[in-house]
Order: C-alpha cells, then sequence, then structure tokens
C-alpha cells in the first residue's frame, strides 16, 4: 500500500460504513428517505450555509484567511486538516463563538457578519464539542431534554411546581428525548447519571442533545476522538442515520481520516487557515496539496500516489 494511502485510512474506511443502524428508523413525517433522493436534492437546492472570504486572527496569528465554503441541504460536508489548520476555528465562526475579522456566514439565506449565538437554536443550528459538555450530575434523559430547554414557555413558578403550561412542556420534551434515545439505542441507560457512563456512550448522549431539537444544521467537532473502533462504527452509522432519517445536513470535523473518506460527500481541506482544497472524497484522496500537507514532503518530481 502506497505511504499516502496508509497516512489517510483508507484501508479502514469501509469498517465504517455498517447500514443496520440506518433501517426501519422513522423520519420526521414518517416517510424512509433513501440515499439517492438525498443526493439528487441537495443537487438542485441552494446551499444552506455559505462561508463569504472569512478571515480571523488572534493577536496576529492568522487562524482563518479568506476562506470560502459552501453546504447544500442533506450532505455531510466534513472539514479535515492538520493540527491547528483552523477547523475548530471555523465551527467557532459558524456557530456565533468566534466573529470574524472578514467575511459574512450566510445561513439559510440570511448573512451575517456574526451568527447571533443566542439564537443558534432557533435558527435551526445545533453543534457537539470536542471536549465533552454534558451535565454530569443529571441523567441521560434530562441532559437530552436540555437541548430543546429553549422551547419552554411557562413562568418560573410553573416550572417549579410543575403544574399547567409548564407540566405539557415537560411531558412533550421527555417525549422528545426518549423517542431520539431509542434512535441512537440508549434507552437502556436513560436513567443513568451522564457523568458514570462510558467515554463512547458519553459522546451518544451529547449526540442526542444535539439532534433533539431538530436542527437543520448539525456541527460536529470531533464527535469519534478518543473513540475506539466500534464505538467509531456505531457513531458513523448513527451519523449517516440521522442525515438520511430527518433530513438534517451535517458539517463534520474528524481527524481519523479513513471515518471521513467513507462517511462524507464532499470535504474541504484546511492548512495554516487556508482552504487548500475541496472536493469529493476520491478527488481529495488524489490531489497533491493534500498529501503534502499531510505528510509534509513535496513531492514535485515524483508520482503522486492516492491518499
Amino acid at each position: 500500500m502506497p505511504i499516502a494511502n496508509y497516512a489517510f485510512g483508507v484501508a479502514e474506511a469501509s469498517v465504517y460504513a455498517p447500514e443496520t443502524f440506518a433501517q426501519g428508523l422513522p423520519d420526521r413525517d414518517g416517510q424512509a428517505r433513501d440515499d439517492e433522493s438525498v443526493a439528487a436534492g441537495a443537487e438542485a437546492s441552494a446551499p444552506l450555509l455559505a462561508l463569504e472570504g472569512i478571515g480571523l486572527s488572534f493577536g496576529g496569528v492568522v487562524a482563518l484567511a479568506d476562506v470560502d465554503l459552501s453546504v447544500r441541504p442533506g450532505e455531510i460536508r466534513a472539514i479535515i486538516g492538520p493540527n491547528g489548520a483552523g477547523k475548530s476555528s471555523l465551527i467557532n465562526v459558524i456557530s456565533g463563538v468566534y466573529r470574524a475579522d472578514r467575511g459574512h456566514v450566510r445561513l439559510n439565506g440570511a448573512r451575517y457578519a456574526q451568527v447571533p449565538i443566542q439564537q443558534l437554536a432557533r435558527l435551526g443550528v445545533a453543534r457537539t464539542f470536542q471536549n465533552l459538555a454534558l451535565f454530569k450530575g443529571l441523567n441521560v434523559l434530562d441532559n437530552v431534554a436540555s437541548g430543546i430547554a429553549y422551547r419552554t414557555r411557562s413562568n418560573f413558578a410553573g416550572q417549579i411546581l410543575g403544574i399547567g403550561r409548564s407540566r405539557r412542556e415537560q411531558a412533550d420534551q421527555r417525549g422528545r428525548a426518549d423517542r431520539i434515545l431509542e434512535f441512537l439505542h440508549l434507552t437502556a441507560v436513560r436513567d443513568r447519571l451522564a457523568g458514570t457512563l462510558p467515554y463512547g456512550l458519553q459522546k451518544r448522549v451529547e449526540l442526542a442533545r444535539a439532534l433533539v431539537a431538530e436542527p437543520r444544521l448539525l456541527l460536529l467537532d470531533e464527535p469519534m476522538a478518543g473513540m475506539t473502533a466500534d464505538e467509531k462504527s456505531e457513531m458513523v452509522a448513527f451519523v449517516r442515520a440521522a442525515r438520511d432519517r430527518f433530513a438534517t445536513t451535517v458539517v463534520l470535523i474528524e481527524h481519523d481520516v479513513g471515518v471521513v473518506m467513507g462517511l462524507s460527500d464532499r470535504i474541504a481541506v484546511l492548512d495554516y487557515g487556508r482552504k487548500i482544497a475541496d472536493g469529493t472524497p476520491d478527488e481529495i484522496r488524489n490531489d497533491q496539496r493534500v498529501i503534502d500537507a499531510y505528510l509534509g514532503v513535496a513531492s514535485d518530481n515524483e508520482e503522486g500516489a492516492g491518499i
């Protein structure tokens, strides 16, 4: 196997493509969606998300430099690159954590200098984080239900006493949370404290909390970091199932490039804050600039090996 193939984990890509988890799961309107219909719709639609000339610096250190990126409805869009390439900074710009120094974010057709982070859920955006951000002293059900707490309309007294509108809202939130727990095969641990679960299950609980609000755009920041091969295989299947069954568009940052190649529709590659490549997995696999960025070698006089 060529060294570039090994470095990009192509030999492992097929491991992360199980279909069993995606079968028999309901989508929002109870209809099954197949991969071909999702892909056809994505090709015909305007971008759900577009980044226009995004620039970001910290104390003179350039994190992002004139990055353009489009994400079509219904696709799984990966962003990869070496450590320090600017991937998490880009996710933080998309989610409103950072305000770009230059450029704009277009989301659902609206143009923002900074996405309003306090309205993120109402804009149909949810995210997970590199480091777990669960309430470890709460059980799994309450952690997941917290993902739709922004919908609460009852007053403080009603919430404390659990009466009237508050009782109906709590029942609705718990019902939605239970359906997502079933979808992600977490029902058996619904009453466990989140902090007592194995790491891989905690990462899945965080995915459940993001999905419970039925986001149009799901931002996943290294959702498989620290997982075993089996846990990654399960998570890949759940991400694909969420896209297919709930029509959720996914932006994914992930260091396991074997996973990325097997899961993504299109991939953008960052290096030192600049986008150096953008295309399908096959196009990225054979892009010499990407090979050089990952392997740290120039090969103008060498025959390029496929990634």
